[in-house]
């Protein structure tokens, strides 16, 4: 289990230039209120290389001669008085055993040790502002080392992100089992919620049940805030108030997917509230579908991240035109991007321990081909708000349709389909 995360040490070494070396913060606990604090939610790039899942924790990997890899952690420190109220802490000892450092001190040993082991290397990498407090640290830190060695030469300060992202971007064995898994759990979710819903309920309501259906099977935590959009909030990409009445005739927008294990999943289902869809709903319905549906299709390691999205707005286009919605020919519609007045977001994004996770889009100034082990979201959607110039039957009509999508050697495979998308099987399902 823990080997893992020696291996992942490792390959991020071997990408590394010698004598350098990388630092990453974990996450520290946040406080919701006064002393009430928020469930700990480990840093993703810690997580990833490390499996240490206590707060206030710095991991440091010293890249030696030929690209070898060290590995130097500060935890919290073993007390018994604190894990009488918050839990076991491994300490140092404890996290050398089960996690595989080579070394481990208390964390507030950090600024007494770190700039003897920064001292003499050529490169300290870390995450160039995404923390004041741990830019400032790393500033003092390589100050103190060349206070050490003034004939010492200057130490550059570089960022890994993208290195560490990109590392992320294929899934191992492991991680695809665990999403799978993350996945399942968000999919028996979505399938009890579309039994479950009635016209009279509210949106607060089925996030409830939503909550529920993840913590029981194993999911105890969101892997983002649910959007449980009824009616005309659906056409809200990101409408999280979640707090209104569903409405008998009115659609349903969930976008909801659990945390397994630390890793996200992304689900979105539109489903009519009294079970029926309307004509002009499953008109707007099924031009989604087929987006989507096409959209998967395009999923392979023949083709690049944007085929996808290419084919997504071409159907979308000329389906808009179809219901008399766009006038035009598709080609110059597409080109003029009318459809971003309706469909106005991308087709998807990575995903992995985090729900819009680590990885780049372009490689060699050309957009990335999808590999094997990559996990895309694909959710086109059509949203038509009450304001638009459209005719009367259309307007109030949000619809988005997402599953999760393993990337394959042979094409994909869809870790969602548990989740009906087809009308008539969510008609079925709802009855």
């Amino acid at each position: 289990m823990n080997s893992r995360y020696t291996e992942r040490r490792g390959k991020l070494g071997s990408m590394l230039p010698e004598n350098t070396a990388v630092v990453i913060a974990g996450a520290s606990t946040q406080f919701r209120n006064a002393d009430s604090s928020h469930a700990f939610r480990q840093d993703s790039n810690f997580w990833y290389l490390s499996g240490f899942n206590e707060p206030e924790s710095t991991l440091v990997l010293l890249i030696n001669e030929n690209n070898a890899v060290q590995s130097i952690a500060f935890v919290p420190e073993k007390d018994e008085l604190k894990e009488i109220w918050d839990g076991y802490r491994a300490g140092p000892e404890g996290a050398m055993k089960d996690h595989n450092f080579d070394l481990a001190y208390n964390n507030t040993e950090i600024n007494d040790r770190l700039p003897d082991l920064l001292a003499g290397r050529n490169q300290v990498f870390y995450p160039v502002g995404k923390s004041q407090s741990l830019d400032a640290n790393v500033i003092e830190w390589i100050k103190t080392a060349k206070s050490k060695d003034r004939h010492s030469s200057t130490i550059d300060i570089a960022d890994a992100s993208s290195k560490v992202g990109n590392q992320r971007l294929i899934k191992d064995t492991d991680e695809i089992e665990t999403m799978k898994k993350a996945c399942m759990i968000s999919a028996e979710a979505h399938v009890e919620a579309m039994k479950f819903v009635q016209p009279g309920m509210t949106e607060q309501e089925m996030e409830a049940f939503y909550q529920y259906q993840f913590a029981k099977r194993g999911g105890r935590f969101s892997a983002y805030t649910p959007i449980i959009a009824g009616g005309e909030n659906a056409c809200v990409l990101h409408y999280i108030e979640n707090s209104k009445p569903l409405k008998d005739g009115e659609l349903l927008l969930v976008d909801a997917g659990c945390e397994f294990e630390l890793y996200a999943s992304d689900i979105t289902r539109t489903y009519p509230i009294n079970g029926k869809f309307s004509s002009a709903q499953l008109a707007i319905y099924e031009v989604v579908l087929e987006a989507q549906v096409k959209s998967i299709e395009a999923i392979s390691t023949k083709n690049n991240v944007m085929d996808a999205q290419i084919v997504s707005e071409k159907i979308i286009t000329q389906g808009l035109i179809d219901l008399g919605i766009l006038n035009g020919s598709m080609e110059d519609l597409h080109a003029a991007g009318a459809f971003k007045a309706f469909y106005m977001h991308k087709i998807g994004h990575w995903l992995g321990i985090d729900v819009h996770d680590a990885g780049d889009y372009m490689e060699d100034g050309e957009f990335m081909k999808f590999k094997p082990g990559m996990i895309t979201t694909v959710e086109p959607g059509i949203y038509i708000s009450s304001s638009a110039d459209v005719d009367e039957k259309w307007k109030g009509i949000g619809i988005r349709i997402e599953d999760d999508i393993l990337v394959t050697a042979n094409g994909n495979e869809n870790l969602t389909d548990l989740v009906p998308s087809d009308p008539k099987e969510i008609e079925a399902l709802m009855a």
